[in-house]
């Protein structure tokens, strides 16, 4: 057998940092990893290739070398999923779509062959089968166990891509997350009881990715890396003592929930086998509405001390925040800005609350007929759902808080205030590094139209030590992407949908004078979909820096 396996594409985002990974000369932030794993299970007899979108166009010869067309996606690459299932048919050759897509919403896609849905470890017989035969049902997921155990998992064949055109490298350490957020879907998904790796698997794959030379910023690409604190406590001594053996070749970085704040032997330890930052969700900063949607773990510190403290430690946070919660008006959304403008925070990523099949939330939305539609995956649509705020307050609430986040003297700021309370850092430059420092200082610093914020960052970094340098400089790159991103695309789209929103508003008829309250009709809901994450990029200009 030949198989073609296919990452499909995604459209312009906050994390694809489209306009920044031209200082660095690389095609894209993260490698497909899920490729990579499934190729890992795949028969050592099959005659594998991997065709990553986001660095070149998909070529029909791929398609016609291959028996079998394997494709994998999220809900915000869909477009770009039905193209290349569309294509295949086309050319005759049997498709399969698995991957989280498939996983929520197989009814989605008729353009494929075959579907698939869930974990591959140990439970890919029956599309092996089918695929080497030339027939088979359509649903090729085997009856039983969806969530393998950890153990039966193999080192991805990292040796498929192309790795040196990626800013970032890529392993999985768990899955799971033993919280119970209403609007997350990772719980549906993968359960709320984290299965991990053993330690010997996990520096295995870190050993197979430093002999094919990978070296420089690495993302564990867990929900939670600290889900199961005892696997992780056991895990962070061997990972340290095999980073110093090797060199230090990764700069880690990594998801988990704030209470890792509370943790300080653990996060200490994350800090010494060489993460140097975490994304975490913060969502708010109403403890009300935390609680009302079941993420009492951030009720447990108090969120900007957490911040704080994750930071002076010596790890960069990242934070995701989320509007359009029950009971948000505009007071929370100017509450929100003031919150994160305050913050160490200089990527924080604000989105508009999205109810996810098969979610607490989407259960709860529906059996009170507030459900619209599926989720299209698109952040500056309108909400998928009826919320209390209404569509026009919200996205143009959302508009000026996102305007406002990502302002340049806004985004400089909260550098300015992360690098203020950073611990001062040893290390060394990596090779190609220099050429990035060379471009941003052309690019940002002498013909970029934000050069004084440059300056005036670089300023800081040199006041702070020669460690904050680089981490200056590397913030000045992200904030790029951050700042265009936002002025080119994002705040136009949001004006074109106010004003569909205005135009929809002054063309609905009056309702009659004896109507005392709007009673929303029961939606007729399309298929559902799943939005998932797109992975957190880093691009690194020396050891240990994000």
């Amino acid at each position: 057998m030949r198989a073609v396996l296919i990452q499909p594409a995604s459209p312009p985002t906050y994390w694809g940092h489209q306009h920044s990974l031209s200082f660095i000369d690389k095609g894209a932030i993260l490698p497909p990893l899920g490729l990579a794993t499934l190729a890992a299970h795949l028969p050592a007899t099959w005659e594998l290739r991997v065709r990553d979108l986001h660095l070149a166009p998909l070529d029909d010869a791929d398609l016609r070398w291959a028996d079998a067309v394997l494709v994998t996606g999220m809900l915000v690459q869909a477009g770009s999923i039905r193209e290349v299932l569309s294509r295949a048919r086309a050319l005759g050759r049997p498709s399969v779509l698995g991957g989280p897509a498939a996983t929520t919403s197989p009814e989605a896609f008729p353009e494929a062959t075959h579907l698939f849905r869930g974990e591959a470890e140990g439970r890919l017989g029956v599309l092996v089968a089918a695929l080497e035969a030339g027939t088979g049902p359509r649903d090729l997921t085997p009856a039983g166990e969806e969530r393998p155990d950890l153990a039966l998992c193999r080192v991805p064949r990292f040796d498929l891509l192309a790795l040196d055109r990626y800013a970032t490298y890529a392993i999985q350490v768990s899955r799971g997350c033993p919280f119970r957020c209403e609007f997350c879907d990772i719980i549906e998904i993968f359960g709320r009881s984290p299965r991990v790796k053993a330690p010997a698997q996990v520096l295995a794959e870190l050993e197979a990715l430093r002999r094919l030379g990978a070296r420089g910023p690495l993302f564990i690409v867990d929900d939670n890396f600290i889900g199961n604190r005892r696997a992780a406590a056991r895990l962070l001594p061997e990972l340290a003592a095999w980073q110093r053996a090797s060199g230090t070749p990764f700069d880690l970085y990594t998801e988990a929930s704030l209470d890792l704040a509370t943790e300080d032997a653990l996060a200490a330890a994350m800090v010494d086998a060489g993460f140097s930052a975490v994304f975490v969700g913060l969502e708010t900063p109403d403890p009300d509405t935390l609680a009302r949607t079941g993420k009492r773990q951030n009720l447990r510190i108090d969120p900007a001390a957490a911040i704080e403290k994750l930071t002076r430690a010596g790890l960069e946070v990242f934070a995701g925040f989320i509007v359009g919660f029950d009971g948000d008006d505009a007071a929370a959304l100017e509450r929100q800005r003031a919150f994160v403008a305050a913050l160490p925070i200089p990527r924080a990523m604000v989105g508009v609350l999205t109810a996810l099949p098969g979610t607490q939330l989407w259960r709860r939305l529906e059996r009170e007929g507030r459900l619209r539609s599926a989720t299209t995956g698109d952040q500056f649509d309108r909400p998928n759902f009826e919320t209390t705020m209404g569509d026009e307050a919200l996205v143009a609430g959302y508009r000026a808080l996102l305007a406002g986040l990502f302002s340049p003297e806004a985004y400089f700021d909260r550098c300015a205030r992360h690098l203020a309370l950073s611990p001062p850092r040893s290390g060394s430059f990596r090779p190609g590094t220099l050429a990035a420092l060379r471009r941003a200082i052309w690019r940002l610093g002498i013909v970029g139209p934000r050069r004084r914020y440059f300056w005036r960052l670089v300023g800081l970094g040199l006041r702070r030590g020669p460690g904050a340098l680089p981490r200056a400089i590397t913030l000045a790159i992200i904030g790029e992407h951050f700042i265009r991103y936002t002025e080119e695309e994002v705040l136009p789209r949001l004006d074109r949908r106010l004003a569909e929103i205005r135009a929809e508003r002054r063309a609905a008829p009056s309702p009659p004078e004896h109507a005392t309250a709007r009673q929303p009709a029961r939606p007729v809901l399309a298929p559902p979909h799943r939005a998932g994450p797109e992975g957190l990029p880093v691009i690194a200009l020396r050891a240990g820096e994000p």
